[in-house]
């Protein structure tokens, strides 16, 4: 199995701040369904904020680079076995959370 992080930018939820009650309804049943199928390993909404930036040098700065307009908006990981699996559950999270969800492969854990 490989595991995919499903992604979106906090500035794709443009949906009605009445609508959100709903919304949170239909992705935790997404996050229920997942878990039933075995596939689920973490997910997690951010905070709108601006990032701290720890530079190699250990110095840190505050906000993202002045180029960066995105922002994480919330992530879930899920263990599946193809990349067109990992699809399908983003497909389900779109759905639930009205917007689109960037998909990634994560590198396997080297010391698995």
């Amino acid at each position: 199995m490989t595991r995919y992080m499903i992604a979106f930018d906090d500035g794709d939820m443009t949906f009605p701040a009445e609508d959100l009650p709903d919304v949170a309804t239909a992705a935790q049943a997404v996050v229920q369904d997942a878990r039933r199928a075995g596939v689920w390993v973490f997910g997690a909404g951010l905070e709108h904020q601006d990032p701290s930036v720890v530079a190699t040098d250990g110095n840190v700065t505050d906000g993202p680079y002045p180029e960066s307009k995105e922002h994480l908006g919330g992530f879930a990981v899920v263990d599946v076995p193809s990349r067109e699996a990992a699809l399908e559950w983003a497909a389900k999270i779109a759905v639930a959370c009205r917007c689109a969800q960037q998909v990634f492969e994560l590198l396997p854990d080297p010391t698995a």
